[in-house]
């Protein structure tokens, strides 16, 4: 993507929740890189290290229209401030830990459900024209607590557009699973393990989906363009087996398992067979549709060139069609992990 011939978001102001993290600091650098002209990029965290840090990489003396705010999502009177003269939100701001979260229960709720609301109020409040929240694949039929909170923060933006009124805004949710090399995922921890020569493999069978940062960043860009308001977008990704990764990352380690953790599936999955009755395929991705009697499928196809998909379809790492290869796998670590093979 140009800047030159798609100038849609150097003329936006963009806020991102969470920007200090995995996907913010990606989302900055792509944003940066395409744009470098934008009009105003507000990095919004509560962890002030992180934003002195990421400042000597992104500093607002060579990005005019960058700018830090300290402050929290649970804060609504900051978030409000914060996006004032904001037209575009990204909200990736969440606590994401499943043990962590099903330690400190309602820690996760204060941040994942009761800070979604807080961000859909002040975007309202304030006059911002496109809200694109992160989901997870772990809101599909949620067996854990952090799953639940993020279920509840999807149904909470795309229920928002039916309270926005006369205003000019629209809310989406773009949902995808593992990340390949995002802080706490399995690749950066096999890639710690395989100094002690053994990696734990929780099940053989386990499968997972794959997506790169930029893929992620991709997607949200993309979404904050052709959102109408209530979908949930869900990329067409390749799985792959735990025991591949295995391989891949320690082909001459002993594979150890240990079993599952509390709250882990043996595969993920991002649209249930429940979902289907709403969920259409636009090609790159796919879009599950509140069940809102406005969101006719049909009419949404017909602007949209896309199609309904079969009857109990399911969208799960397990029984995906397309799996990435221990070759493939190393040569991604390669590419787009720090500290790779």
């Amino acid at each position: 993507m140009n800047p030159i011939e798609n100038p849609f978001l150097s003329e936006k102001h963009i806020l991102i929740t969470g920007g200090t993290g995995s996907f913010g600091r990606a989302f900055v650098r792509s944003v940066l890189d395409r744009y470098p002209d934008i009009e105003r990029l507000v990095v919004f965290s509560r962890d002030e290290l992180k934003q002195f840090e990421m400042s000597q990489e992104f500093s607002p003396s060579d990005h005019p229209g960058l700018r830090y705010f300290i402050g929290d999502v649970r804060d609504y009177d900051r978030l409000r401030r914060a996006m004032e003269g904001i037209d575009t939100v990204i909200h990736a701001a969440a606590l994401k830990q499943v043990p962590a979260a099903e330690y400190n229960p309602f820690e996760a709720i204060k941040t994942n459900v009761l800070g979604a609301q807080n961000v859909i109020e002040a975007a309202l409040d304030t006059g911002v024209q496109r809200v694109i929240a992160l989901s997870t694949d772990k809101a599909a039929a949620p067996i854990n607590l952090y799953g639940a909170t993020k279920l509840c923060a999807d149904k909470l933006f795309t229920a928002a557009n039916n309270i926005r009124g006369h205003r000019d805004i629209r809310f989406a949710v773009v949902r995808y699973g593992n990340v390949m090399g995002s802080r706490g995922s399995v690749i950066p921890f096999f890639l710690e393990r395989r100094k002690t020569g053994v990696l734990p493999i929780t099940d053989p069978s386990m499968t997972r989906f794959n997506i790169s940062l930029q893929e992620g960043v991709n997607m949200v860009l993309w979404a904050v363009e052709n959102a109408q308001g209530g979908e949930i977008f869900v990329p067409k990704i390749p799985s792959y087996r735990i025991t591949d990764l295995a391989m891949a990352i320690g082909p001459d380690c002993e594979h150890k398992v240990i079993g599952i953790r509390p709250g882990e599936k043996i595969h993920e999955e991002m649209i249930t067979a429940s979902d289907s009755i709403n969920t259409v395929d636009l090609g790159r991705y796919f879009a599950i549709l509140p069940m809102a009697a406005k969101y006719n499928r049909r009419q949404y196809c017909e602007r949209n060139g896309c199609h309904s998909v079969e009857p109990g379809f399911a969208y799960n790492s397990g029984t995906n069609q397309e799996f990435l290869t221990v070759k493939q796998l190393r040569e991604l670590i390669r590419v787009y992990v720090d500290g790779g093979i």
